[in-house]
């Protein structure tokens, strides 16, 4: 068999292709974005893939391809799952035919998302099994078994890998393609796919008995595991914590692997547990398996304490590692030391740690031009700054200071609108990228139009999905099945919406930007500037730019005003790294001594 080194997220997809996946849909977000791109890049063209307008259009295109019988993938991160929640909770009732797997990557941390949310907690609250993989190797081989319960069982199941799992890479060996029957295609029953509530009620109560039955079957799951010790003390964890507890814990000590917290394996948790005194409980995010073992625990009567978050001997938030886990395991155990890591660092040779470096607006990127043209027109006016979710999102960062609110993807423009309903006499602006404005933008606008809400949508365009790795969207011209299509036009849906004032402008050109927003706040109603100008990773860059030393004046305007990561001091001057610019000129249109130009050429 080919062994092959894989991302996790590769792992899935290439487990999901193994599976005979038919159709792939999602919207990229961290850290999922790589499992709908590899199925894309393996795709021998019997797979349909797509990243589709938002998670909520990804789960009902999945929906009518499983409807169809075809095993069926969605992916998204765990904040778009709130987005798909609506399909979902009714998908749960209706079920499906062919196998749907619903990633949803859970980010502790968080590293990369605005919450710390647990899938978990969906599936109880949607009441779908879900699959908990504890590394890249396990969920290449258990994404099989997902679409093997779905169609079981004929329900979503959801699968969940956390942040280590999507990003470790390890060797796996690819196995050969299982042999999935054709999709038999839609057949027509209104008493199985037309959701009315007399059929809800009665789907409801075999959601639950099937629930019961699932427990039992996943009691003889082979990847929950008892391994057997001795002692009275014991460990459960789940995910990724399962992988950092078997780096430390001793062999001796009675350990359980949970892989499938709902439903819960009962059954193979009382027979772990009813022997022992006193359980540790090692999970990230929230007390789920903690909780589901002390129902256990008071369901049977069983005289065991379980420990975790509940009672304060883990944290509650943030990621696990190898070492938090050795240090929850020796409090718990008493022991000095669990597991201790083998080093022959001294303080003397030890790799001192790294810098901090937050984060910032790439050198050239157009998003710094923009804020800097609004910030320019409103400097002395009362204005409110509504921000999104995007690499515009970094807008808030001194000096620019950009960003006064981020809620979700697409609040901006309603926060814009509540904000000037309390406050009329601000001038409210909402930035939102091309992304996200066909993501979840559009509603917002319609509503603003429709109750004559005075704001200022700004659309930062530039051309691609730059935050999550330059994916395509409707606006982009291109499918991810690389077919060419027509691009959507921002302006053109905005004036079918019903905008009047609408102006397109390079936000580089920095005197007719903030000609544009200045006369934009003049104007009442709801208003666009669309400031369109290409991320630097689409596209090429232009000549560079050098300080005159003989005319700077060392002002440091450039630098205070901008934050350009390519323009720093050195020995007192202020110089542009040639390695980081990217000849966007906006500089050289700030600088008031003209000291600014682009590099002359030696030919």
């Amino acid at each position: 068999m080919e062994r092959k080194l894989v991302m996790g997220n590769e792992a899935i997809a290439l487990g999901a292709i193994r599976a005979g996946v038919r159709m792939v849909a999602g919207y990229p977000g961290t850290p999922s974005t790589e499992i709908l791109e590899t199925v894309a890049k393996h795709n021998d063209g019997s797979i349909h893939v797509e990243w589709s307008t938002n998670e909520k259009a990804a789960m009902e295109v999945g929906a009518g391809a499983a409807y169809a019988g075809a095993r069926t993938l969605v992916t998204m991160k765990q904040v778009g799952l709130n987005v798909a929640s609506d399909p979902l909770m009714s998908l749960a009732y209706v079920g499906v035919k062919g196998g749907m797997v619903i990633v949803s990557a859970d980010d502790p941390g968080p590293i990369s998302s605005q919450t710390e949310q647990d899938t978990r907690h969906f599936a109880q609250f949607s009441k779908l099994p879900v699959f908990d993989p504890s590394s890249p190797d396990e969920a290449y081989l258990m994404i099989a078994d997902a679409f093997e319960y779905s169609e079981k069982y004929q329900t979503p199941v959801l699968f969940r890998p956390t942040t280590r799992v999507c990003h470790a890479c390890v060797s796996i060996e690819l196995l050969p393609k299982l042999d999935v029957p054709e999709p038999e295609g839609f057949i027509k029953d209104t008493m199985r796919w037309v959701i009315f509530p007399r059929l809800s009620y009665q789907n409801h109560i075999k959601i639950e008995a099937r629930n019961v039955e699932l427990s039992e079957v996943f009691s003889s799951y082979p990847k929950n595991i008892i391994r057997k010790g001795s002692g009275r003390k014991g460990v459960v964890s789940g995910g990724v914590s399962y992988a950092y507890t078997s780096e430390v814990i001793p062999e001796e000590i009675p350990f359980l692997k949970i892989s499938t917290p709902h439903p819960f394996p009962e059954r193979l948790a009382k027979e772990f547990i009813e022997d022992l005194d006193e359980v540790l409980v090692l999970e990230e995010l929230d007390p789920v398996i903690e909780k589901e073992l002390l129902q256990i625990v008071g369901k049977y009567h069983l005289n065991v304490k379980i420990c975790g978050k509940l009672t304060h001997d883990t944290r509650n938030a943030g990621e696990n590692s190898v070492e938090s886990i050795r240090a929850d395991l020796n409090h718990f155990l008493g022991q000095d030391e669990v597991g201790e890591c083998q080093t022959t660092d001294t303080e003397e040779n030890a790799v001192p740690k790294l810098p901090i470096r937050p984060p910032v607006l790439c050198a050239g990127c157009p998003h710094r031009a923009s804020f800097y043209a609004v910030k320019k027109a409103m400097r002395g006016k009362k204005a409110v700054f509504s921000g999104d979710i995007g690499c515009y999102t970094l807008g808030n960062a001194k000096p620019l200071d950009m960003v006064d609110t981020c809620l979700c993807m697409g609040a901006d423009v309603t926060i814009a609108q509540g904000l000037h309903i309390i406050e009329p006499d601000a001038v409210n602006f909402a930035f939102i990228g091309d992304s996200t404005f066909f993501a979840s933008g559009i509603t917002g606008v319609v509503n603003a139009v429709y109750n004559q809400t005075d704001i200022i949508l700004v659309v930062l365009d530039n051309s691609t999905t730059a935050m999550t790795g330059h994916q395509p969207h409707p606006g982009t011209g291109v499918t991810m099945m690389g077919e060419v299509a027509a691009k959507i036009s921002i302006e053109n849906i905005l004036r079918g919406i019903g905008l009047e004032w609408i102006e397109t402008v390079n936000p580089l050109e920095l005197d007719q930007a903030v000609d544009a927003v200045k006369r934009a706040s003049k104007e009442k109603g709801v208003r666009a500037i669309i400031f369109k100008s290409p991320c630097i990773a689409v596209s090429r860059p232009g000549k560079l730019y050098e300080v005159k030393q003989d005319a700077c004046t060392k002002c440091r305007v450039c630098i205070n005003q901008l934050g350009c990561p390519a323009i720093t001091v050195n020995a007192g001057r202020v110089v542009i790294e040639p390695s980081l610019c990217y000849g966007c000129g906006l500089c050289s249109q700030v600088c008031p001594s003209s000291a600014i130009g682009e590099v002359e050429s030696n030919e």
